[in-house]
């Protein structure tokens, strides 16, 4: 059984430290302009090469985070990051954009990637889904039993990484739109304002109910004592969160999954005092309204107390890099050769060695073993005396060990740059406006379309759990939307129902995750939101994976969706954006309405309430729930402000009535009645 990869977050330089000297198997930084971490302090071309040799040299490996959506001006700065990342010799790329995957492969291609838990992959299908497109490993999302990590990672044939300790987003990731919707941060882009963390009043409906604040804020996700059960169903790597932490609390963090990979037991007290707040409901599988808090004053004075402790676990270098020793002795001098078994270094002293009167090869190996300090630890010493025996001062081996150590370490900080290949990228499509202009509508139920619904609209689309409702004449124009989420047993039951629908006369199916690719392998595709398409490259990407059209995500600005135009076997492949609807901003696995009561006692239907009085609706369905923009988006009244060849009306929370009126809306081009936005079409996100 493989030893599970101990992976420690690295914000600045400081941090890396810490997480080598405190024993890291590998760390993961961000390059600066693409990674999920803006705030932290990331690394650029140059000091990612130190960063590189740093860790190399001490048998330390390096992922680089490069996990954002990326625009389309900013594709030709992501290919000059894949080569300085290539040129580093980083072992891996950490990534959720498809773009740069694709970029990878073609720039350097034989530098591994590893799907981002950006990505959404949280079932089996997704996970191969990677593994056919060239991923070497998947982070799984974090809201994962430990009964479904263990399938996901016997089957799926690349390795898994599980967080094991740190921050839980509210969201799962990749599909949160919160910060993005509510000030112009996307959290998709690095720049996460952490809405979620502030106060929400949760009430149930009908009638109400106050409960306590912080709804969406859970305690930190910490398993560290688990962490031989996930060595023992195969997973690779136990992922540490906090490039916004501090160096002190990586380094407890590290020292606990040292002791919990050997399912010993650790200082949990320290642990917490580091930061406080934990629970591991998601991996026991026990998702309730234990998993909610927040981390008071009184927290945040324990853990400036407890920073002394913490620092004396990285103040020394740990020995770690076992090497053998070889000294020999003769007359005119002495010799000291070092190897780690595929790097050689040497030094030579001129002290006049004496005649000893005992053995001196005891003291001798004493004197070298003697790596403390140095990421060296002597596994075998073999001393080696040619007309001896031979006294030589024990200040003199010092000298030879330090001298051939600094030697062996220089060495190892070589650094291995992957092959790149000369790749051109074309140049940016610029759009203009298509003459005809569609309207497709989307449902969450059947009772919300309206009898003339497919008036002017030219698909219907409707969950698929709704297709046995949908009358065989509107099937033509009807596509069914698969769940964005299918945690637990859904995955199949979504496979069993694309069965029992592909030969029903539906127009295809809208996808919305990378599992949903392998589901529908061969059968006709539209892309949905959840994919997160922001460019044209990961457009592209996606229509020759299958795609008819494309959804792009509606965090992207007008002058960026114009840019947007994938074709398909020379011909263009459909574009559109959300024209009306409240946004999904959170797709959850735990329930904020568990804190005022549970299931049983739940019509799944809720509101939260933030600081500023604004409610968002709850609802509950297929084993997450979804919380929306209080605002809907309406583009409506701009039929052309969009270069797109569709727009999706999409209903959620609307009665039937409402639906209707909403679709001769922007039939007419009228402007809206109420209070709207314009989302970010017009702005854009930071």
């Amino acid at each position: 059984m493989s030893k599970i990869e101990i992976l420690a977050p690295v914000g600045s330089e400081e941090m890396l430290r810490a997480a080598v000297f405190s024993g890291a198997d590998a760390v993961y930084l961000g390059f600066s302009g693409f990674n999920a971490r803006t705030g932290a302090g990331n690394f650029d071309a140059d000091s990612l090469k130190e960063a590189v040799r740093f860790c190399h040299a001490r048998g330390v490996a390096v992922h680089v985070a490069l996990n954002t959506t990326v625009y389309g001006g900013e594709l030709a700065g992501l290919a000059d990051a894949v080569r300085a990342v290539a040129a580093s010799g980083a072992d891996a790329v950490i990534c959720q954009d498809l773009a740069v995957a694709k970029l990878i492969g073609d720039i350097a291609p034989q530098l591994p990637r590893h799907g981002s838990t950006q990505m959404s992959v949280h079932t089996l299908q997704g996970a191969l889904e990677l593994k056919e497109l060239g991923f070497a490993r998947v982070v799984l999302a974090r809201e994962l039993s430990l009964p479904e990590v263990e399938h996901i990672t016997r089957h799926c044939g690349i390795e898994t990484e599980c967080f094991v300790h740190g921050a839980l987003c509210m969201c799962v990731s990749g599909q949160c739109y919160m910060s993005a919707f509510l000030g112009g941060r996307s959290g998709n882009r690095g720049s996460c304002a952490g809405p979620c963390r502030l106060p929400f009043e949760a009430n149930a409906l009908p009638e109400g109910k106050p409960g306590r604040l912080h709804h969406l804020s859970l305690k930190d996700n910490s398993v560290i004592d688990k962490l031989d059960k996930l060595q023992a169903i195969g997973v690779a790597s136990a992922k540490i969160e906090g490039r916004l932490r501090t160096p002190e609390y990586v380094a407890a963090a590290v020292s606990a999954c040292l002791a919990g990979r050997e399912g010993r037991a650790y200082d949990r007290d320290l642990l917490k005092n580091a930061f406080s707040r934990f629970t591991s409901g998601y991996l026991d599988g026990k998702i309730d309204g234990t998993m909610f808090g927040v981390r008071s004053e009184a927290d945040a004075e324990l853990t400036r107390k407890t920073l002394p402790a913490l620092r004396e676990l990285y103040r020394r270098e740990r020995s770690r890099v076992p090497v053998e020793m070889k000294i020999e002795i003769e007359e005119g001098g002495e010799k000291l050769t070092v190897t780690d078994g595929t790097n050689k270094a040497f030094a030579y002293g001129d002290a006049e060695p004496q005649p000893a009167r005992t053995d001196p090869t005891e003291s001798l190996s004493r004197s070298l073993s003697k790596t403390g300090g140095t990421p060296f630890s002597a596994e075998k010493i073999d001393v080696e005396m040619d007309g001896g025996p031979w006294f030589v001062p024990g200040s003199a081996i010092n000298e030879l060990r330090r001298e051939a150590l600094d030697a062996l370490l220089k060495k190892r900080e070589t650094l291995r740059p992957w092959p790149v290949n000369e790749v051109e990228l074309p140049p940016l499509p610029l759009r203009t406006l298509p003459p005809h202009r569609t309207l497709r509508a989307r449902f969450e139920r059947w009772e919300q379309v309206p009898e003339q619904a497919l008036s002017g609209v030219e698909y219907l689309i409707l969950p698929i759990a709704q297709a046995d409702r949908v009358p065989r004449e509107w099937r033509e124009k009807t596509l069914l939307e698969l769940p964005r989420v299918m945690f637990g047993a859904l995955e199949e039951d979504t496979a069993r129902r694309i069965a029992a629908t592909q030969d029903a006369g539906f127009a295809g199916y809208e996808v919305s995750n990378i599992a949903h690719l392998r589901l529908c392998r061969g059968l006709p595709m539209t892309g949905g939101f959840g994919l997160n398409v922001t460019n044209n490259l990961a457009a592209q990407y996606y229509a020759d994976l299958g795609l008819r059209s494309v959804l792009i995500l509606p965090e992207v600005k007008d002058s960026d969706i114009s840019t947007i135009a994938p074709t398909r076997d020379g011909k263009p492949v459909p574009t559109g954006v959300i024209t009306y609807g409240h946004m999904p901003l959170m797709v959850t696995r735990a329930c904020p309405l568990q804190n005022i009561h549970d299931c049983a006692h739940c019509d799944k239907t809720g509101l939260l309430t933030d600081r500023k009085a604004k409610k968002f609706p709850v609802r509950c369905g297929l084993g997450v729930r979804t919380i929306y923009n209080p605002v809907p988006i309406y583009m409506g009244d701009k039929p052309g402000a969009l270069t797109v060849d569709y727009g999706v009306a999409y209903f959620t929370l609307e009665s039937r009535e409402e639906a209707a009126a909403i679709l001769d809306s922007i039939r007419q081009h009228a402007p809206f009645e109420g209070e709207f936005t314009r989302g970010l079409y017009f702005k854009g996100t930071n």
